[in-house]
């Protein structure tokens, strides 16, 4: 089988079309050319890997934005209904860093919910809610490193493997 290819907007490397491919593109050309972000400033296929029952699952989170070298917006790029991500973003937001990403984007690329990490409470929605990068600078100046209470950090691992099984250990 033979897959379509295309070139990473952020990456320049060739990369399969396949899934929420041009979601992603779509979504990190909007990131770019729209909202004013650097392509350095965006992280793309992060890597997380979550425990469950002893074994390691690894994933990836779609992309990341940091701002001033902080980690802003924790996103993932779907072709389905974003709402039915929106659990799994922000568990991954809660897991892939020392701290929490402050905040968890579930997008098509034609909308996205915007949620608070820490709170879980949604922030925003639809493409124009999501901050430009002089918003997101101004975002950033009054958001502290948040970290994930230990406690909570083993069900977080279940809910993400729970939602992400189709991105685990491709």
């Amino acid at each position: 089988m033979i897959l379509d290819q295309v070139t990473d907007y952020i990456t320049g490397k060739e990369i399969d079309n396949v899934g929420a491919e041009a979601s992603r593109q779509l979504f990190e050309k909007f990131l770019v050319e729209t909202k004013g972000y650097a392509k350095s400033d965006i992280l793309v296929d992060v890597p997380l890997t979550v425990q469950f029952k002893g074994e390691d699952y690894p994933s990836v989170i779609d992309l990341i934005v940091n701002v001033e070298d902080r980690p802003l917006m924790a996103i993932t790029c779907v072709a389905g209904s974003i709402g039915s991500y929106e659990r799994e973003i922000l568990a991954g937001a809660r897991l892939v860093y020392d701290h929490i990403v402050p905040y968890a984007v579930s997008t098509d690329a034609r909308d996205a919910i915007i949620k608070d990490a820490c709170t879980g409470a949604t922030t925003g929605q639809g493409l124009d809610a999501i901050p430009d990068h002089s918003q997101a600078q101004a975002l950033l100046k009054k958001t502290e490193d948040t970290l994930l209470d230990p406690v909570k950090r083993s069900g977080e691992m279940i809910i993400y493997r729970s939602f992400n099984l189709e991105k685990i250990n491709k």
